[in-house]
């Protein structure tokens, strides 16, 4: 027997069934084409006078919403019409022809890396807009995402608000509230699991889209680590970048404050090619995790030796929102920004490590006025502080030892003559008592050293430039391998605008740099990065542990 809904709406086929009602494919005999449309069947789930009087305004609202979001873009459904019929709620939505992303997976298997970043990076700017009108997807997974046929875009469909109105019960205060939280378990998080569903909570639940598509496991066939509740994914999709990686880490991170904080900054860090750094991880003095060694060559394999590794180039800015608008204040544009401070920097300490090719370097220490000491402290200041110095080094890079860029800083001399062998040579004046030393490089210079070893393409040298902490960091999710993913395959050059020291002492200082990246797909980005410095006492050296 023909079903004809509200006298216009012939049911074809039934499309799927659930706790709240059914979807249905149906044609609208009222208009001329018959074109094809998708009815939705809403059930309250009580019968209560009163609160089916709750369900209605609740329905007409979400409708209103579904209206709006629909009008803005072609990918999310338009919605056609609405209305109530023997208690029960209709919707009646646009039908879009395509295969839902499961059906997608189960016709083709894996997706490619660079279709997955399509789908992100035309999803992103839809989800940054419904976010906008202060509405959560609540059920973002492969199911809700079709792959429209006649143009491959992907459409965001099924919100959950709609249905969240047919769970509206009163609770013991007589307040109307829901009975039910939407989402699908495995996709949303904890948050959301809690009926607390906030914005990121969608970011996370597209990240682990993202990741099915990649690898082919639900959510629930990945194990998490005990410790931080994080999802481990990495071993089923070997050859996907780290760069995408990183994104996708920091979209499931299991707290939602080290999420992304909207879907532009996940966008831009999936244009750009880069992730902003987490909380820096304090310094532990301890070696490098790869030594300098003046006289040997370093030892980080050079970046031939990573064949996984996949350079991600950044995408073009899809519509309706493009990434490029925003400016340099971003957390997007500021990504890459930290990245190519923390590598600006390694370069710089380095470059400093030797201050002088052909003269050898001693530790500075501060002179004292003998009218304002003792002899006992004098006597104990020319005992302790002995300066040490370091072999003059001469070879190229391509002898594996570290080259020396000489600055005007690092080229003073005390006023007392240098010393000819490694013994240390003392001379006191008639009014000061001094050890004899150089100055140590100012922490500012040391970060514009920093960048012209990167701009050199010599990033083993900038490399040992990071503390041991900056280089396990999650910015360098493979170590040295993400490195040189970032600065041989995205960055052309970078240009440091200004370098200010902030603050500094004996240990530590802090630098503040407006940089200026030109990225190899032709694009220029400025940002402002914060860069903090740890003294290396043992090289001589500046050397970075982090970026903000």
């Amino acid at each position: 027997m023909e079903t004809l809904l509200e006298n216009r709406y012939r049911v074809i086929q039934t499309l799927g069934s659930g706790g709240f009602g059914e979807t249905f494919l149906a044609e609208d005999t009222q208009m001329p084409s018959n074109r094809r449309c998708v009815v939705k069947l809403l059930k309250p789930i009580h019968n209560n006078p009163e609160i089916y009087q709750l369900v209605k305004e609740r329905f007409q609202r979400e409708a209103a919403i579904l209206e709006d979001l629909g009008s803005y873009t072609d990918q999310i459904p338009t919605l056609y019409a609405y209305f109530q019929s023997n208690e029960q709620f209709y919707v009646i939505q646009e039908w879009v022809e395509g295969d839902t992303l499961t059906a997608k997976f189960y016709k083709q298997g894996v997706f490619s890396e660079s279709l997955v970043k399509d789908i992100l990076v035309n999803l992103l700017p839809i989800l940054e807009y419904v976010h906008s009108k202060r509405i959560i997807h609540r059920d973002i997974k492969p199911d809700n995402i079709i792959l429209r046929h006649r143009d491959g875009k992907p459409v965001l469909i099924d919100f959950g608000a709609v249905r969240e109105s047919m769970g509206t019960v009163v609770n013991s205060q007589g307040n109307p509230t829901s009975s039910i939280v939407i989402g699908t378990p495995g996709y949303m998080p904890s948050e959301q699991a809690a009926g607390r569903p906030i914005y990121s909570s969608d970011i996370y639940s597209l990240g682990l889209t993202a990741i099915y598509l990649l690898t082919g496991k639900q959510p629930q066939e990945l194990d998490t680590d005990p410790r931080t509740g994080e999802i481990m994914w990495h071993q089923y999709a070997l050859s996907v970048s780290p760069t995408l990686a990183a994104v996708l880490d920091r979209a499931i991170a299991y707290h939602p404050r080290e999420r992304f904080v909207t879907a532009r900054e996940m966008l831009e860090a999936l244009q750009l090619g880069a992730v902003s750094l987490p909380p820096t991880v304090a310094y532990q003095p301890q070696p490098p995790t790869v030594p300098y060694q003046p006289q040997q060559p370093p030892t980080v394999p050079p970046a031939a030796t990573y064949p996984n590794t996949v350079a991600v180039s950044p995408a073009t800015p899809p519509s309706p929102q493009p990434a490029n608008q925003s400016n340099g204040g971003n957390r997007g544009v500021l990504f890459p920004s930290l990245i190519a401070g923390g590598l600006v920097s390694v370069s710089l300490l380095i470059g400093f490590a030797l201050t002088r090719p052909n003269q050898p370097v001693v530790q500075s220490t501060t002179s004292t006025n003998e009218s304002t000491i003792n002899s006992n402290s004098t006597t104990s200041t020319e005992s302790t502080e002995t300066p040490q110095t370091t072999a003059p080094q001469t070879d190229t890079p391509g002898g594996g030892d570290i080259p020396v860029i000489s600055n005007s800083a690092t080229s003073q001399t005390p006023d007392h003559s240098e010393p000819t062998t490694s013994e240390p040579d003392q001379t006191t004046s008639s009014e000061n008592t001094a050890t004899s030393e150089v100055d140590r490089p100012p922490p500012e210079q040391a970060v514009e050293n920093y960048y012209a070893i990167i701009n050199q393409g010599q990033y083993e040298t900038a490399w040992n430039l990071l503390s041991p902490s900056f280089q396990n960091s999650n910015l360098h999710p493979n170590g040295y391998s993400s490195y040189v993913d970032w600065w041989r395959g995205q960055v052309e050059s970078v240009s440091v605008d200004s370098a200010t020291l902030v603050s500094s002492d004996a240990e530590t200082a802090t630098v503040d740099t407006q940089l200026t990246y030109f990225m190899k797909s032709g694009k220029e980005s400025s940002s402002s990065v914060r860069f903090s410095l740890l003294w290396d006492a043992e090289n001589n050296r500046w050397i970075v542990d982090g970026a903000t």
